[in-house]
């Protein structure tokens, strides 16, 4: 007898973590949490307060942040709501959004990273013709280009999610709703549908890193020419951590999306911790990295917090 089609109204989230480790898990997404909105919106505060800042290093720097608060956000209180309150019920609608914001989000970042390691390369290889290359409105278009790419990229997953059915169950196994969970619980057989993901991470994901791994090797040529030894220092300092973050954002989710469309089914557990990792880590320690250690915005936050002023030397 050929599987009857149920209309869903709604998804049960049946987030897969063992019990002895969920007061941990708890406690460590509510810290991640924290400490994502405290350094991200002190990032973004900083930026917009202080007029020394609007530069583009530091446009790209506020959209990160802002990119990382709301991805965190989308995803970590409904996690918790989850595993702390047992609220896994989540209407269809709601669903859809939240799959449509960590996918959208998580292009951008994508992108914005790519961005990120162009900017830097200019300059670095390329100092007297930043300025003129590099300006607030060539910023401002490449984050509006970055959203339009990632929202044309999106939209086939929206219309393909509209057209699963589901005739055998609405429980997806994971902490949050997904594209994949949502295509291997259903009754709809069409191979278009993981293959769309596959081809798409390849497409943005490889091709996203070989452009960082490229302006990141060009730098490092640039580098080993300046004769001051604490220059060389400073710049492969920035490179390895930059590296950090780029490897703590692709790697998980290049393993998660890939090895699905490619047919390689991942333990539920296995799949939450990669995407903790990948989505979750990254902006906790992206305003670290990318913020904090820059001596601007450190001394703008010290102004902010004890009205003194002081020169970014002083850092």
């Amino acid at each position: 007898m050929p599987n009857a089609t149920v209309t869903v109204s709604e998804f049960v989230l049946h987030c897969a973590i063992e019990k002895d480790k969920m007061t941990f898990t708890i406690v460590a997404l509510a810290l991640i949490y924290l400490v994502t909105l405290c350094g991200n919106l002190l990032v973004i505060v900083v930026i917009v307060v202080n007029p020394h800042l609007q530069s583009p290093m530091f446009f790209y720097i506020g959209t990160l942040a802002a990119i990382d608060v709301v991805n965190n956000s989308n995803l970590i209180p409904r996690m918790l709501a989850v595993l702390a309150f047992n609220a896994n019920t989540v209407p269809y609608g709601p669903c859809l959004l939240q799959l449509s914001v960590v996918y959208h989000f998580g292009v951008a970042e994508t992108l914005l990273l790519c961005v990120m390691a162009c900017d830097r390369y200019v300059a670095v290889v390329y100092p007297l013709r930043y300025p003129s290359i590099v300006t607030n409105k060539t910023v401002c278009f490449s984050i509006f280009l970055v959203n339009v790419i990632a929202a044309a990229i999106l939209t086939p997953y929206m219309v393909f999610a509209t057209e699963l059915s589901f005739c055998h169950t609405n429980i997806l196994p994971y902490c949050f709703c997904d594209f994949v969970t949502m295509v291997h619980i259903s009754c709809t057989e069409d191979p278009r549908h993981l293959t769309l993901l596959s081809s798409t991470t390849v497409i943005t994901g490889v091709g996203g890193l070989v452009i960082i791994l490229f302006s990141y090797s060009r730098i490092v040529v640039a580098a080993l020419k300046i004769s001051s030894a604490d220059g060389k220092k400073k710049v492969f300092s920035t490179l390895l951590t930059h590296l950090l973050v780029v490897c703590l954002f692709y790697l998980p989710l290049m393993i998660s999306y890939i090895l699905p469309g490619v047919g390689v089914q991942l333990s539920a557990e296995a799949y939450n911790v990669l995407v903790i990792i990948a989505i979750m880590v990254p902006p906790m320690m992206n305003p670290i990295i990318y913020s904090f250690r820059n001596k601007e915005i450190k001394g703008s936050i010290y102004r902010l917090w004890t009205g003194k002023r002081t020169t970014p030397d002083s850092y």
